[in-house]
């Protein structure tokens, strides 16, 4: 069981880092001229930004989740 919970940890750790690039890129994609202008490209970007983050939000806690419950069963 120990070994089935490290992987999936290991797995939502690696989706804890990718979406945390995804949040990174589309910070970095919202240019000065993006954000003076209003339009559909700023709504957008700012959707990506906070999806991303959401997610890696998600997996952090489903991440903490499984830290917790390794920490329960290996007293």
């Amino acid at each position: 069981m120990n070994t089935v919970l490290v992987i999936v940890l290991i797995l939502a750790m690696v989706w804890v880092v990718v979406s945390l690039v995804r949040g990174i890129v589309a910070f970095l994609q919202s240019t000065k001229l993006d954000l003076e202008s209003d339009g559909a490209r700023v709504e957008q970007m700012q959707l990506r930004q906070n999806k991303a983050m959401f997610a890696r939000i998600k997996y952090q806690a489903i991440a903490v989740a499984i830290v917790a419950v390794l920490l329960m069963f290996n007293r």
